[in-house]
Formats: C-alpha cells, structure tokens, sequence
C-alpha cells in the first residue's frame, strides 16, 4: 500500500536555492511506493502550521531545509506514529549529518525509497522540542545574532562568531543532573542528542540518539587564542579530552543562570528566563535514516 507524504520546502534556509527540488523529486523519488504533494513555507504560512494541517492525513512529512525545519516539522510529529524525512538543505545539516542521510539532493531523494525507519530519543527545554542540539551561552549568543543577517549560510554564521567571541562574557550556571547539583563558570553549556552541531563538528563524540540520555557539555572559559585548537578538536572528535570541556550525561537537567538570555533549539533561538528545564522523551520520533546508520 502507498504511503501518503508531504514534501514541505522551506525557501529560504541556509541561504541556498531550491529551484531544482521539484522536478528532482518527481525523477526520482519511488512512485511506486508514495503519492506525494509538495507545500512551500512562508513568513505566514510555517512549517509547523502546514504539519499540523496535513499530519492526520499523511503517512511521511519530509523535511526540505535544515535543523530548523526539521525541528518545526519534528515537533508536530513528535510522539505520533508519523514518519519524518529530511532533505538536507541548511547551513549545518547536524541531525541529517549525524543520521548519515546524504547531502546530495539527488540520493537524499533516493535515500527515502529504502524506507529504514528507526526511532530515535528527543528532548525538550521548557517543554519545546529539540532533536539534535540545544545550547546556553555563547552559541545561543550567535544564533540571535545570526537570525538577523540577511546573508546565511556557514561562512557568514563563522564570520558572526569570530567577531562576537572577544567580546562575550561568560556566565555562571548551576546545573543540575538527575539531582546532582554542579556549579560551572562556562562560555556555553550544550545539550547534545546527537554528537555534533553541524558540518561534522562534533561536541560529545560518544553521544547517542538511542541511549536515553542527554550529554550536557559544559564549555569553559578559555583563552581566545585556543580558538583554533578548540574547532579542531570539534572536528577531528576529540573535544571530550579538552580540559575545557567537561561532559555529565543525565535524563533530568535543570539550569539556573543569572538572568533572562537566549537559548537555541536546533540551531533556532528565543529567549527564555533564568531558569531552563531540558528532559529526554525516548524514542518519541520516527525518522528516515540513512542506509548507513547504524543507531
């Protein structure tokens, strides 16, 4: 029996154009296998509005951008016996990346005919959901600061960073884990469901989207001149031997910090109070992995 999906086109994520999506998914997406429409987002029209509208008459939402439409389609569909697909088309692609779903539009099409459904953990801070990361801090910083550039894409989000990093000041956290009370000066603190961020920089290496658990990554201040060494270490995954990070995994995390800021979830930022409640929901979302992906 066909199976019933909505392609939902997100236009104007990680600054890339997506002219080509429709005829390349009538090419090749199994016809045989899927009916299939396609719906474009739009300042008034959102992600999680056209998800909402088709979820009870929809076997598969697919997911055209990056971490954040995925988590504005993946939040409807959370906790449903839905399925969730994604064409990568953002700025870092971290949960598509950590899945091994490609990154060519072509086989991620083709990857959707195979039909490798997994279960996977996800989380949420403040009851919103996350799937792939969520962050205080520094990289919360960047994201507002990100949000408001015309130009996207990873070279500007790189280029927000190195012009915001000299002037951040870190912040003091008291985190607890599971009942386990930690006071942490930090230049961010990361919730991780998956090991990376996005273009294979990977903050909690061992992290996993089956375990039950949340890796809370706590960023300490250090030196500006340890910059480089600290995005390669990100890169070649051997952030968890950096003496400026330290990694605590948990179910239940709460957080309490000096005053109101921004958070991110997937990439996407708000802002929240002092205090952020971030719980893990396992296997909660049905998603099309990569044929490679071992869970």
């Amino acid at each position: 029996m066909k199976k019933k999906a909505l392609f939902i086109i997100n236009p104007v994520s990680g600054g890339k154009r997506k002219d080509r999506v429709p005829g390349l998914i009538h090419k090749h997406l199994n016809k045989e296998l899927f009916d299939y429409e396609i719906k474009y987002s739009t300042t008034d029209l959102h992600i999680s509005k056209i998800t909402a509208e088709a979820i009870e008459k929809i076997d598969v939402i697919i997911a055209v951008g990056g971490d954040g439409t995925v988590n504005e389609a993946a939040s409807v569909i959370a906790g449903t016996d839905k399925t969730l697909g994604i064409i990568p088309f953002g700025s870092g692609n971290g949960l598509a990346r950590f899945l091994n779903i490609p990154l060519d539009t072509i086989k991620a099409i083709e990857n959707l005919n195979t039909g490798q459904i997994q279960s996977i953990d996800a989380a949420t801070i403040n009851e919103q959901w996350f799937f792939n990361m969520a962050g205080m801090g520094f990289d919360a910083h960047i994201s507002e600061v990100f949000s408001h550039n015309k130009n996207r894409g990873f070279k500007q989000y790189i280029k927000s960073s190195i012009q915001e990093i000299s002037n951040y000041i870190p912040q003091k956290y008291q985190i607890e884990i599971d009942g386990k009370l930690y006071n942490r000066e930090a230049f961010m603190v990361s919730f991780a469901n998956s090991s990376q961020y996005g273009n294979n920089a990977h903050i909690s290496p061992n992290a996993s989207l089956h375990d039950g658990l949340i890796d809370v990554c706590v960023i300490k201040p250090f030196p500006v001149y340890r910059l480089f060494e600290m995005g390669l270490r990100m890169l070649t995954k051997t952030s968890e031997t950096s003496g400026y990070v330290e990694i605590i995994r948990g179910r239940n995390i709460k957080v309490k910090r000096a005053g109101p800021g921004p958070v991110h979830l997937d990439g996407e930022p708000q802002i929240i109070g002092c205090d952020a409640e971030i719980k893990v929901i396992p296997n909660s979302l049905n998603v099309i992995v990569g044929s490679k992906y071992k869970g």
